[in-house]
Order: structure tokens, then sequence, then C-alpha cells
């Protein structure tokens, strides 16, 4: 955490940050104390601008065994964002996590009485279902009838990859909204496959066809609301990638910004840039929009080839390319 952390302050004034760790942080009092860890970190930080401010904005780890008290601590201690709801299996350190929703009715009812959002993982694990239908069949099987049940519940489906949810958010009512990563407007599957097996661009949910990149650059570039940023950013040791059986994650938070530019104008609306990364995330969730400014500007510049990570390395996201759109002011940040 050390060595990525500045990497987010020195973009983002705030980040939603994730539960799976090991352990998973599945109470009010690891949350808080992971809160505080963070911090720590960002101000041990010795690179980062004067003034730069990060807020960390915590989630829980659902599991069939969360109580629904432990819901009503978390809304009663004004620090925690929502509830990151993973099914068993399904992503990085997410085994602890649900394998059967209707085993976890009672929480979602707290969560809907107390107005906290459920972050969905939104992927079936079902061996019988193809990896590439892996969301939209759980938008089949699971989404579709927690909200028919659910209906009040302000959901937050992250990380999309396909069309299918695309028009799922469009056709849905206020309350359900999605993110979308910086690597999946980037890239199709093809990025896995080109010249060999890539594995610093497997990923989970795993990049999709061509139509679907596409449907996502739409989607975050129209100016509807719902869609907004969520980097998914996860740094993984080399050693851990690059192996018989690797880890699923991209690590985006070095060049998150210049990286959305760049998709953002190929699109013609580099007016709706801000929009997308600062300020409708902040709108669905009920925050206060930031008061800090960033600055990009068109300056190549080479992205390295790796950075430091414990006692390893990890490969960002462009590793080696050299990128139009650059951070040019530091000195404060943009939330």
């Amino acid at each position: 955490m050390a060595d990525v952390v500045g990497h987010s302050a020195r973009q983002f004034g705030r980040a939603v940050i994730m539960p799976n760790l090991r352990p998973a942080i599945r109470t009010t009092a690891a949350a808080l104390e992971y809160r505080e860890r963070i911090l720590d970190a960002v101000a041990r930080s010795h690179d980062l601008p004067r003034g730069c401010r990060f807020e960390p904005l915590m989630t829980l780890y659902l599991t069939e065994e969360t109580p629904p008290s432990e819901i009503e601590c978390a809304c009663s201690s004004g620090a925690i964002l929502g509830a990151k709801l993973y099914p068993a299996g399904a992503t990085t350190t997410s085994a602890e996590g649900v394998g059967d929703i209707r085993r976890i009715w009672p929480v979602l009812e707290a969560m809907q009485a107390c107005g906290m959002p459920l972050l969905i993982h939104g992927e079936v694990t079902d061996p019988e279902v193809d990896i590439f239908d892996r969301e939209q069949v759980f938008i089949e099987r699971v989404l579709e009838p927690l909200r028919h049940r659910l209906p009040e519940l302000t959901v937050v489906l992250e990380h999309i990859t396909t069309s299918v949810a695309v028009e799922l958010v469009l056709a849905a009512p206020e309350r359900l909204a999605a993110t979308i990563t910086v690597h999946h407007l980037l890239l199709n599957r093809n990025a896995i496959f080109t010249a060999g097996l890539r594995p610093h661009a497997y990923c989970l949910p795993v990049l999709k066809r061509e139509q679907h990149r596409r449907a996502l650059v739409q989607a975050a570039t129209s100016g509807d609301p719902r869609f907004f940023l969520g980097t998914d950013s996860a740094p993984h040791p080399r050693r851990a990638k690059e192996t018989a059986c690797g880890c699923a994650g991209i690590f985006s938070a070095h060049a998150a910004l210049p990286l959305l530019a760049q998709v953002f104008e190929e699109a013609g609306a580099l007016d709706r840039l801000e929009a997308f990364a600062a300020h409708r995330g902040a709108d669905f969730y009920g925050l206060p929009r930031g008061d800090g400014q960033l600055e990009l500007g068109r300056v190549p510049w080479q992205v390295p080839t790796s950075y430091p990570f414990g006692d390893d390395e990890v490969i960002p996201l462009a590793a080696g390319e050299i990128l139009k759109w650059k951070v040019l002011d530091q000195g404060s940040t943009q939330k």
C-alpha cells in the first residue's frame, strides 16, 4: 500500500476503497482501522505535492454471516459509504463472498432502510456459464430479482463490461448506476492474446468484445449521470501475474486521468471528461463535489515499464507507451 497509494492520491481527492483484503473488511471497526492505515500511508508518501488531500471512502465486505446490526452500525458511524457484494469466487479474494443472495435478504433490507448503497461485482460463478457471459447471466439471475424485491435499494453495478449492462442502466430507475474502468474503455479481449498470452491484461470481469468496449465508451461520454468512473485499479506483484495461475487485476492509478483524456478526446467528448471523472459519482452518492482543481495538458510522456511494489514491482497499464495527455498541476486535487 505504501508504494501505490500515492498514485491515487496524486490524481484523486478521494476514492471508494474496496474491502477484499486478507482478512476481508467485514466490520465497521475494521473499516475505520483500514482507513487510518491508508491515511498514514498517504502522510508518509514523500513525493506527493504540498497540500495534497485524499479521502478514503470505506466499504464493508458482505458475507452470508453479516448481521443486519453491522449495517446499522456502519450507517450510524457516518464513515462507511456502502457495502460490497462479491459473489463467492468471482474475483480476487472473494472466496468469503456470497454464494446465495437469498441468505442475505435481511442485510439488504437493512441497507435499503438506512439508505446505504450496495456496490456489486456483477458476475455469476456457475462453472457452466461461459466466462464472457457471466455479467449478462448475473443481471438475469440475480440483479433483476434483487431490484424487484428491493426497489428502493440504491445499487451501483461496478466495472461494467457489456452493452447488456449499459442498456439495463439506461432503462432502469435512477437508483441504479454503473461504474466503468479505464482499462475496459481502452481495451477489448484481443489485448489478452496479442502476439502471445498477456497476463497484465487479465482482469475480472474479463475484457470483452470490441462491440462492448464501444458501448462502454458511448455510455461514459454520453453525459448520462448514472455512468461514472470507477478505476478498479488493482496492483499485483509481477511474480503473481507472470506465473502459471496469474492474479486478475490491472493497475491503472498511475495514469488514470491521462488515459481517460485519450478516450474522451477520441470520442469528441473532452468537455464531458470532468463530469465523468469528478462530478457524477459524487452526485449519485450524495456527496459534495470536490473543490480542488487538477490540470491536464497535451504533453507527451512515457509511462514507466514498472513501478516499485514491496520487494517486487508492478507493471502498469500502458507500460512503456507514450501518452499524449499529462497531469500538469499536482498542487491540488480534483475530487
